[in-house]
């Protein structure tokens, strides 16, 4: 399962810009949102890259960063943010 930047940062309980802060701060991202080190963290984000035809401009591309399950623990380590916990499961209430 992958999750854009702005689902990652509701994991968090934070938004997205400053979730991007803190990516930056950390060296983790460069200006323009995307991994700085694709190589070295390829284990827990990746690039989407997307196409489109524009009919006037032409052919359109973009790419986006997007965080790998593996990706949530290891930002929040790097990042020093606080997981959720999980709900209790109802099948162990008492």
């Amino acid at each position: 399962m992958e999750r854009t930047l702005a689902q990652t940062a509701k994991v968090f309980g934070i938004s997205r810009n400053t979730l991007i802060r803190k990516m930056r701060e950390q060296g983790l991202l460069d200006d323009t949102n995307l991994p700085r080190y694709r190589t070295r963290d390829r284990e827990y984000l990746r690039v989407k890259e997307g196409s489109w035809y524009h009919p006037k401009a032409g052919m359109q591309y973009s790419e986006s960063t997007r965080v790998k399950q593996a990706g949530i623990i290891w930002l929040a380590e790097r990042l020093q943010l606080q997981l959720p916990t999980p709900p209790e499961d109802p099948r162990y209430a008492a």
